[in-house]
């Protein structure tokens, strides 16, 4: 007897909680179709005026405090909306007709509107959790996210927003340009690209989509697009900057150059833009041989920005090349030009002999050149060792040099570097039939040399 007692206890419970809820439904449904009559009837400075009236009396009249804050929302007034609906939320617990999931939804995108950003997301957070399948819910949460730089959770919001909505174009774009700021490229294009459809006329999509499209592998239709926004105000520079470095890769230095010219033409481009561009340029004029435009480029960044990336050595290494021609071809040249001027610096070694080169042998990081040399009163065989590069030469490579020469039964042996040699280097020189020559020597060997004699 007790069991099915209980079970009609348990049903006509949930029967009065059924027609509560329904009760309380149909009063909303009612407040919002009368709020809406009045509203054509009365129009909507006269029902704010009512609604203020009201809550003069009682601030916490929850059919007043809706009625107005569907009229603030729909003016789009979100300070009031803000406070409106935050005053709502906060009664909420003695008053358990007020919609939650409204009341936070709409605090959310007040606050979005306002840039309060974390209010935004606190808000709709909430809201999610008591309505999760709100489109409107969504999207402001994923923009909120977007905007807070948070992109992997906006991505999460903005996937969910293309279930609900597939065909919706907001949700594509968003969620295109989230899955980009997250790096996730080849994701990102089918969405950017949707987007695009919708509005072609956006330069920031069309810019984001060729980075992706580089970063996938399709380069050759990316530099296309790149090449098309160079001259665009907001994008262009940053386009110029990819198209160069595309053209680097390949390069085409020349290519890349033309580039970053165009973006010096533009106005207003960032500083930091600026000096990358700059940089990039600069180097690419040296690969071309043409030190004096990379020079005073290098310079340009020197005077705005002190210490940016190598440059002062740059400049410094550079402005001795410019004023030295031989020093640009014992440093630039190719490896037959190269070879010639060493031929040119041995003979300065023995200007009253007779020097015949035996052999040339072309390494990676040096060039060596050995050869017999005849006067009048004696003969030997020498060894030469040419480096190219500025850095410090050590100890091991100097005894490897030695080591070579006793080999080839050489005299005598002279190595030669752009650079300096290292302390130990020089030690173990000492009583060895071994040269060391470094860059100030070098830089006065070379401008004695005539290249056409």
């Amino acid at each position: 007897m007790i069991i099915p007692v209980l079970i009609v206890i348990i049903i006509t419970a949930l029967f009065v909680v059924l027609l509560m809820f329904i009760k309380g439904t149909s009063k909303q449904e009612r407040s919002a179709k009368k709020r809406s009559i009045n509203l054509q009837r009365k129009g909507s400075a006269a029902l704010i005026k009512e609604y203020e009236k009201k809550l003069s009396h009682d601030s916490h009249n929850v059919m007043a405090l809706e009625g107005i804050g569907d009229l603030y929302f729909e003016d789009k007034n979100w300070e009031k909306v803000w406070g409106v609906y935050k005053t709502l939320y906060d009664i909420s617990a003695a008053h358990p007709e007020i919609d939650i999931a409204k009341s936070t939804q709409r605090m959310g995108i007040a606050a979005l509107n306002l840039n309060r950003l974390d209010d935004a997301i606190n808000s709709l957070l909430i809201s999610g959790k008591k309505n999760p399948d709100s489109f409107e819910t969504n999207f402001s949460l994923g923009k909120a996210m977007y905007l807070k730089q948070i992109y992997d959770k906006a991505v999460v919001c903005f996937k969910k927003c293309k279930l609900l909505a597939p065909e919706n174009g907001a949700s594509n774009e968003y969620l295109g340009m989230s899955l980009f700021k997250c790096q996730k490229y080849k994701e990102s294009l089918p969405f950017l690209k949707k987007a695009l459809d919708e509005h072609p006329e956006n330069k920031e999509l069309l810019y984001d989509m060729a980075v992706a499209m580089s970063e996938s592998g399709h380069g050759d239709k990316a530099i296309k697009v790149f090449m098309h926004l160079r001259p665009d105000p907001q994008f262009g520079a940053l386009s110029c900057l990819e198209a160069g470095k595309m053209h680097e890769r390949q390069k085409d230095f020349k290519s890349a150059i033309a580039d970053y010219e165009i973006a010096f033409k533009l106005q207003n481009v960032p500083e930091q833009t600026l000096l990358q561009l700059k940089y990039r340029c600069a180097n690419d004029y040296i690969a071309l041989h043409n030190i004096s435009s990379g020079l005073a480029l290098l310079k340009q960044i020197q005077a705005v920005k002190s210490g940016y990336k190598d440059v002062d050595n740059l400049v410094s290494r550079y402005q001795e090349l410019n004023q030295n021609q031989n020093l640009q071809v014992y440093m630039l040249s190719g490896t037959s030009d190269f070879v010639a001027i060493c031929r040119k610096i041995i003979q300065l070694f023995y200007k009253d002999a007779f020097v015949k080169v035996e052999d040339v042998a072309v390494a990676t990081e040096s060039v060596e050149i050995s050869c017999s040399v005849e006067s009048n009163k004696w003969e030997s065989k020498s060894l030469f060792r040419f480096y190219r590069t500025q850095t410090v030469i050590g100890d091991i490579n100097v005894r490897e040099f030695h080591s070579k020469m006793r080999d080839a039964k050489c005299d005598n042996g002279v190595c030669i570097t752009m650079g300096s040699f290292s302390e130990s280097a020089h030690k173990f020189t000492e009583g060895r039939p071994v040269d060391l020559v470094e860059k100030e020597q070098l830089s006065k060997i070379l401008k004695k040399i005539n290249m056409f004699s």
